[in-house]
């Protein structure tokens, strides 16, 4: 079953990747230029450091027997 609302916002952001020929720097800045024009004030919060839940397959020197 499609969800209208997903469809409606996959549909407004083809049309925008359209209009600045998919490259990257001038939809992000264009993102940019109509979150300043909204007059919303905007909260940028620090990152977060994620710890890695991938472990590595290869095997550690300690067990090889180094």
């Amino acid at each position: 079953m499609k969800d209208p609302i997903v469809a409606e916002v996959r549909k407004y952001r083809k049309e925008h990747t359209r209009k600045f020929n998919g490259e990257l720097s001038k939809i992000c800045a264009d993102l940019r230029r109509v979150q300043e024009k909204s007059g919303h004030v905007i909260v940028r919060l620090a990152s977060k450091k994620v710890a890695s839940t991938i472990q590595s397959t290869k095997p550690s020197r300690q067990s090889r027997g180094h």
